[in-house]
């Protein structure tokens, strides 16, 4: 536990103290944010804000994750190091290249890490199918991009990536420490470590938070967006948590259906669903203040998050191990 508070710490100061650092170095280097011409009229004013900002949340990731391992006893594992791997990886690739990141990943996955190759809802055993090897390397490349793209959707207001993000790698924290404390049942023996990642990633999100919060000081652009996309999705294939993704990463679901929804009403019908894809701009333009949109959306990101804590230890008790 205090392995997991150091880590988490340790992050938080990093990206906090590093953060503004960074905004004067890109400041300096006139690397601002670009604004879509068709984008909401009050983004207009955003345009120039330093962005790249990712830097700081991955460089704070991996600070917590190996300070955290500074404490006797706290080892290093493969699974973490995987993680810790695919997190690099996509925050230094852009879109186009990240095929390439989840097929290592699945390959590095799969040969070294020892991960269970059944599809899983809370456990490996549950609900039990077995996807053979080339399933489960097809499905963690898919969930992988999938992730990575539907955060960089949600990454359109300031703070609600990184905000929604602090929700979902909390509860992969407790997650993974509840399956350390309890490897007989879920078969992850690295859920120490696992939970070590992800505090390291809430800390770090937490820690820019404080300047990407509106009005935004610094923008993550694709590098922190993937990066915790990828980040997602690592954690929750070596976590055996495949079906409970989609509901610990609700949000970011939600706004991705979203774009998906507009894009083929569109296309089959030509009308529109929404006043604009994703979904945040579209509460923007009914006239909602960002302010209210960014925090009602963090609101939904909790529900999502506690909704899966609640099916997590509502399976740990179904097995009639709690008297």
């Amino acid at each position: 536990m205090i392995s997991l508070l150091v880590a988490g710490a340790t992050a938080l100061l990093v990206a906090g103290l590093g953060t503004p650092l960074l905004i004067r170095w890109l400041a300096t280097k006139g690397i601002g944010q670009q604004i879509r011409d068709d984008g909401p009229l009050g983004h207009v004013t955003k345009a120039g804000t330093p962005t790249m900002g990712g830097l700081a949340i991955v460089a704070a990731v991996f600070a917590g994750y190996l300070v955290g391992h500074a404490r006797i006893g706290t080892v290093f594992s493969v699974s973490g190091l995987v993680v810790m791997l695919a997190i690099g990886g996509a925050a230094a690739v852009g879109l186009a290249d990240q095929l390439a990141v989840a097929v290592a990943f699945a390959i590095v996955a799969l040969r070294w890490s020892g991960v269970s190759t059944e599809l899983s809802f809370t456990r490996s055993s549950s609900p039990g199918l077995a996807l053979g090897t080339v399933g489960w390397a097809v499905l963690a490349v898919l969930l992988l991009i999938g992730s990575a793209n539907a955060v960089n959707l949600t990454d359109g207001l300031d703070g609600l990536a990184a905000g929604s993000a602090v929700f979902a790698f909390a509860t992969l924290a407790v997650i993974g420490y509840w399956q350390f404390r309890h490897t007989f049942i879920y078969h992850v023996p690295q859920g120490l470590d696992l939970a070590l990642a992800a505090m390291a990633l809430t800390g770090a999100c937490a820690g820019f938070l404080w300047w990407n919060a509106a009005p935004a000081r610094i923008f993550m652009g694709d590098t922190g967006s993937l990066a915790i996309g990828a980040a997602l999705a690592a954690l929750c294939l070596q976590m055996n948590l495949v079906l409970l993704l989609p509901v610990i990463a609700g949000l970011f679901v939600m706004v991705t259906l979203s774009v998906i929804i507009q894009v083929a009403s569109y296309r089959l019908f030509h009308r529109r669903v929404f006043r604009m894809a994703p979904l945040h701009h579209h509460f923007e333009l009914m006239g909602w203040p960002e302010t209210t949109v960014i925090v009602r959306f963090w609101i939904l990101a909790g529900v999502c998050t506690a909704l899966a804590l609640g099916l997590f230890y509502a399976d740990f008790l179904s097995l009639g191990l709690v008297s």
